[in-house]
């Protein structure tokens, strides 16, 4: 079944090189990494995380790793960071937790992405369940005029 989303038509999209990859629901990282072919550390987390009050970012973090606050707060020079309500984040980007990607955003908030997003090839949510766009992470960052910088941790190798 073809899924169209508004991340598959963002004009960002448009004449550069990327894939779709479409698969049901998973339900781990190593099942995501499996069905779209790359490594656990090539599947991008987009986590929304609000600076204040109508004021979000969009942070794509690898698979395998979690945002470290400290690191993410020193970046940006801020004190406090918050993860919005599953509600907030829906109305701040028009997607439903689990399907968030900047492609295809209601608004273009700033993205900032892990540095070990850049020189790899990555698998970022497609806008709906089980659609994933692999695409050359540099590219990514390009498309999206993304911050890159060291804001995660790893997480525990069990994970």
């Amino acid at each position: 079944m073809e899924t169209s989303t508004p991340a598959l038509t963002d004009p960002r999209l448009a004449d550069v090189p990327y894939s779709v990859v479409r698969h049901g629901r998973v339900t781990s990282l190593k099942e995501a990494a499996s069905l779209r072919g790359v490594k656990p550390s090539a599947v991008i987390k987009t986590l929304v995380v609000r600076r204040d009050e109508d004021d979000y970012l969009m942070i794509l973090v690898p698979g395998n790793r979690s945002i470290s606050w400290p690191k993410l707060r020193k970046h940006l020079g801020v004190r406090r960071l918050s993860m919005p309500s599953p509600e907030e984040a829906h109305d701040a980007t028009g997607y439903v937790r689990g399907t968030i990607t900047p492609f295809g955003s209601t608004h273009d908030w700033p993205v900032i992405a892990d540095q070990r997003i850049s020189g790899v090839e990555i698998s970022i949510g497609g806008g709906a369940p089980g659609v994933s766009i692999t695409i050359e992470g540099d590219l990514a960052i390009t498309l999206l005029k993304a911050d890159v910088a060291d804001i995660t941790v790893r997480l525990r190798a069990d994970e």
